[in-house]
């Protein structure tokens, strides 16, 4: 927007629909919605100004050439979309501005570090492991800060022609989930209300600030990743980040400048502090060259595991009906709000795929892209292929699984998260909130919800399919790299269901969020 207003005798700020830009391929309720209102916060900066957003649907790349053709646009700038997903829908915009004679200006401001600069700093292929993606950022120097807000003051807004709009299908004012013809998936109230738009980010962002002096004051670090707050307001600015309504260098640096300010100047390490925005970063700069990055057969850095499709399991999981009390409170809180805790992401993407069902992450990474509010496809895809043993650092990890029971009793004990998004378990005494089907039935009816009727029976017993996997996965490891396989495997409960956690990063992570 920077570069857009140098310079310029009219300004036309353009956000067009055209399929895919903001994820909108897949797109569910929630994502749209936060978009939606993401636009409307900056329509309403600009009305300000007297000018406007204009919102479009069609093709980038026609809508350039007509404008050229009716207005003689002579200037095109926009942010840098490193993922290769969307290189052609780019690129046929940048060879339009060469054929035209258009200036044409990519700015990267969705990152930290160009991750195309990080390749090169690496000799031209991206740093594999997580550590050498830390030494190369290292040797590049820390991020840009963050540039100066416009000034709109002299700025003149361009007015469109009235045959122009009607030509682009152009919205009259931002629309509704409902004009795309999409309504919400669940009947239930939203609990929890994430609401997009920069002036919405910038208070959260100070409401958090706030919340991050007392803990630095105390000596402690954001987030909690052992207690989490699974009940509490949220704090994460994933959502803002991953639809550009808060910058990540401004994140970043006012949380080291707000660190070193109450500790007088001396910095912590990276991955104390903003370890996931660095984690966002690794697997953007993994999936730059990768085309097939969200995929596992063709993708070249993920291993190629026989996952079961079983489409009635999957379609439970999505829905929060697989019987598991805790697996079922993310999913559905995921389809109501559109956001759940990192440590929620990581039990439900471990028990679809080797921690219970077997079931592909293609699968859960597709659900993610659709609902949840920060998934981003590059890191969202990486969280993925980390949880399920698939690619990274994380290869073939046989030896831990997230325990759908003790997980979530270790995290909420009195199942307070669990009774708020599974009503069906309000009742239920609190020994048997994380084991419904041991209850017995008179405790069942005592509660009104008698297990297969009222809700779901397991899908699985999870013990025996937790030990089944790790087998699986013993014996690919062995195949893989030739070695024998093991000679037994753990059989109890607290054996086979040791947590796991991921790196501090699920944003989608399963995503790199920074809660």
């Amino acid at each position: 927007m920077l570069e857009a207003l140098k310079n310029t005798d009219e300004f036309y700020p353009i956000f067009i629909f055209d399929g895919e830009s903001a994820g909108t391929k897949i797109v569910g309720y929630n994502r749209l919605c936060f978009l939606l209102e993401s636009l409307k916060d900056l329509n309403s900066q600009f009305k300000k100004y007297g000018g406007r957003l204009y919102v479009f649907r069609g093709s980038p790349d026609h809508i350039f050439r007509r404008m050229w053709e009716e207005l003689a646009i002579q200037k095109i700038c926009f942010e840098q979309d490193c993922e290769p997903i969307w290189h052609t829908r780019d690129n046929l915009v940048k060879d339009l501005c060469v054929e035209l004679g258009i200036m044409c200006v990519e700015k990267v401001s969705h990152t930290l570090w160009d991750p195309k600069l990080v390749i090169k700093t690496n000799g031209g292929v991206p740093p594999l492991t997580y550590r050498m993606f830390s030494h190369i950022i290292s040797m590049i120097g820390e991020p840009p800060r963050p540039v100066s807000e416009p000034d709109f003051t002299n700025i003149k807004f361009g007015k469109l022609p009235d045959y122009l709009a009607e030509e682009f299908k152009m919205f009259e004012e931002i629309p509704s989930p409902e004009d795309f013809g999409m309504s919400h998936e669940m009947d239930t109230e939203r609990l929890i209300r994430w609401e997009g738009g920069e002036m919405k980010a910038l208070s959260n962002l100070k409401d958090r600030l706030d919340v991050e002096e007392i803990a630095f004051r105390q000596g402690s670090y954001l987030p909690n990743q052992a207690q989490p707050d699974l009940l509490g307001p949220p704090t994460s600015q994933s959502p803002a980040l991953r639809f550009g309504c808060l910058s990540v260098r401004r994140f970043y640096w006012d949380i080291h400048d707000l660190y070193n300010l109450v500790h007088c100047g001396n910095p912590p390490a990276h991955h104390n502090i903003t370890g996931q925005l660095i984690w966002r970063e690794y697997f953007y700069t993994m999936s730059v060259n990768n085309e097939f990055y969200a995929e596992m057969e063709r993708n070249p850095i993920c291993l190629n595991i026989p996952w079961r499709e079983d489409s009635g399991l999957l379609t439970r999981w999505k829905h929060g009906k697989t019987g598991f009390p805790f697996i079922d409170a993310v999913m559905r809180q995921l389809l109501q709000e559109g956001w759940i805790h990192h440590v929620g992401r990581n039990a439900v993407a471990s028990f679809l795929t080797r921690g219970v069902l077997w079931i592909n992450w293609e699968d859960g990474l597709n659900h993610f892209l659709q609902h949840l509010l920060d998934a981003d496809w590059s890191v969202c895809a990486g969280n993925w292929m980390w949880v399920s043993s698939s690619a990274f650092e994380q290869l073939l990890d046989c030896s831990q699984c997230v325990c759908p029971v003790n997980y979530g009793r270790h995290l909420d004990p009195w199942g307070y998260y669990v009774k708020r998004y599974v009503p069906e378990l309000q009742n239920f005494p609190v020994e048997y909130v994380y084991e419904p089907w041991k209850a017995p039935i008179e405790v069942q009816e005592k509660a009104g919800c008698v297990i297969g009727r009222d809700y779901p029976e397991r899908v699985v017993d999870h013990v025996q399919a937790s030990k089944q996997n790790r087998e699986y996965m013993q014996n690919i490891r062995s195949s893989v790299l030739n070695e024998p396989p093991p000679h037994c495997c753990p059989s109890s409960e607290e054996e086979t269901c040791n947590f796991m956690w991921l790196p501090e990063t699920c944003l989608s992570h399963v995503h790199a969020d920074y809660n």
